[in-house]
């Protein structure tokens, strides 16, 4: 393993283009995800981005005489990966703002905010995201007097890595008291929120939709700025192998934002956008019907709601008190009745539901809402409703999972991240039905992958890494965490490829390389399937490609 991740240019071979409407690539080996055909040496493709035929290479060629050659001598090609929860504008934005990732310490945290101040004009807010106060020396939430003295008078408000807590200072603190209907001080707390006190005021951190009172007095992103932050993200997107990603929580703004570069041929990954919650762009859906841009690239036809909190800030809902904190149960951020309500309309309007359930409560209550809202077709219809994150649940509500035919859309590097605390959180016997990809799998469930960026990298290699080790970049622990849990190498490349796309409702689309489907794929330096489970952090794209045409090339 490496700690960082080298990109070396593909050099492509390309022959006599007498038939240049069909495209030939060779390669040493190509995992196709298809079972009839797992393995194949070559494929073709037509000018449009349909696959034609796939399979051995002289047979291959022999079907396409003439056609344009692309020679990937000693590479392996794998279907074009797919994020199964991510968050398109969320990591635009991280990318211009301060990064806090992987900080060990307050310190190092104002050091890097003092660097990123010094390109902000004056009273601009001073906005960043990544911090873990687990990763810290004293483990506790911070304060705005951590802030105060390097900046007394600059607002500066700093999401949590998890996007589920945010901490300000004491600027802020009063921009937002301008505002406010209600002081932040006292014994109240928002809806679905909480707002840290010590003796009764508030310290600076803001806990879920508590969340929204510091949010609805930052000024808003100028189009220019959004547009420029969709285009990083996009960019970071493939140049990781990514060709497509479900986007959690699509405001109406964000999919017309997409809809633009969807228009102007230049959104270079597939995006399936899951709206906001029960707001404006679920009432376009169930108004208008399910959105599917004539490109091929953009659609909606998904809402994503919200049950719970997260573990990392103790929001997430649980049945018990955590093991780690008596008294405190966690956050419905989202009332039930509201929630069914929600999912009662979407139902309605014939739109997929995907619901953020981090903790054993959580995950029970979307299990039963689903099922009550499903009733007798909960077994026999096609309606692939969906659970984000499935992060803690009981061991007897996993078995629910493929009887109600609800996909468990898990994120591998949550685990290695929250490995150092998750038990701390939950205890000995909550923990076995924490992350547990091989009991959902043996279940009988279907289980999506993704890495729910900008929380976790966008990087689907450290994804790969952690569900086949579940162990940390410098190999801890030993063995892996709770390592009858890990994934194969197989198993794993699925869940990012056919597995995402059956989840998307999409698999006769994308997530396989077989003729009909379309010419999405990545090329590798190395065979993921046949480097060690330590090496997959380290793969080598190439290049990524979309409806067969180039999107990224390594340099």
């Amino acid at each position: 393993m490496r700690s960082g991740v080298l990109a070396i240019g593909l050099a492509l071979i390309v022959g006599q283009a007498a038939a240049a409407e069909v495209t030939v690539l060779v390669a040493d080996r190509i995992h196709t995800s298809n079972p009839a055909q797992p393995l194949a040496q070559a494929m073709a493709w037509d000018e449009q981005g349909n696959l034609l035929s796939v399979g051995a290479r002289e047979s291959v060629i022999a079907a396409h005489p003439g056609a344009r050659r692309i020679d990937a001598a000693g590479k392996t090609v794998i279907p074009g990966l797919i994020d199964a929860h991510g968050h398109v504008m969320g990591l635009g934005f991280a990318l211009m703002t301060a990064d806090l990732t992987e900080t060990t310490d307050k310190a190092q945290i104002l050091q890097r905010l003092r660097d990123y101040e010094k390109q902000l004009p004056a009273g601009a807010w001073l906005l960043g995201s990544g911090w873990d106060q687990n990763d810290w020396p004293e483990k506790q939430f911070p304060t705005a007097a951590d802030l105060d003295a390097a900046f007394p008078d600059r607002p500066v408000w700093l999401d949590r890595v998890d996007g589920h807590a945010g901490w300000a200072n004491s600027a802020a603190l009063r921009a937002v008291a301008a505002k406010s209907d209600k002081p932040l001080d006292g014994d109240w707390q928002p809806e679905g929120g909480r707002i840290e006190r010590r003796d009764g005021k508030a310290t600076g951190v803001f806990v879920d939709g508590a969340m929204a009172l510091v949010a609805a007095v930052i000024p808003p992103p100028s189009q220019s700025v959004r547009e420029q932050a969709a285009g990083k993200a996009f960019a970071a997107a493939v140049s990781h192998g990514l060709t497509g990603v479900h986007d959690m929580g699509v405001s109406q703004q964000d999919l017309a934002l997409f809809k633009q570069f969807a228009d102007a041929g230049t959104l270079p990954l597939r995006i399936d956008a899951y709206a906001d919650g029960d707001g404006k762009a679920l009432s376009d859906l169930c108004r208008e019907g399910l959105y599917q841009h004539a490109g091929g690239r953009l659609e909606m036809r998904g809402v994503k709601l919200y049950i719970d909190g997260a573990l990392g800030s103790r929001g997430a809902a649980m049945i018990s008190d955590y093991s780690d904190d008596h008294g405190n149960r966690g956050l419905l951020v989202t009332n039930p009745v509201d929630y069914e309500r929600a999912v009662r309309k979407a139902h309605d309007c014939g739109v997929q539901v995907a619901t953020h359930a981090i903790g054993d409560r959580g995950n029970q209550i979307v299990l039963d809402t689903y099922a009550k809202v499903l009733g007798d077709t909960a077994g026999s219809s096609d309606h692939r409703w969906r659970v984000e994150h499935a992060q803690v649940v009981r061991l007897q509500d996993i078995a629910r999972f493929a009887p109600l035919g609800v996909v468990a859309s898990m994120q591998p590097t949550h685990a290695t991240s929250d490995m150092p605390w998750a038990e701390d959180r939950v205890g000995h016997e909550r923990i076995l039905g924490a992350y547990a990809w091989q009991r959902f799998l043996k279940s009988g469930a279907h289980i999506a992958l993704g890495s729910d960026f900008p929380v976790e990298s966008v990087d689907p290699r450290l994804g790969l890494y952690a569900a086949v080790t579940r162990q940390d970049r410098q190999g801890h622990p030993p063995g892996g965490w709770y390592p009858d849990q890990r994934l194969s190498a197989a198993e794993a490349l699925r869940g990012f490829t056919a597995d995402a796309a059956w989840a998307g409702r999409d698999e006769n689309k994308v997530g396989q390389l077989k003729p009909g489907l379309r010419a999405d794929f990545v090329i590798l330096d190395e065979d993921l399937l046949g480097v060690p489970a330590a090496e997959l952090d380290d793969l080598h794209v190439r290049s990524t490609w979309v409806d067969g045409a180039a999107v990224y090339q390594a340099k």
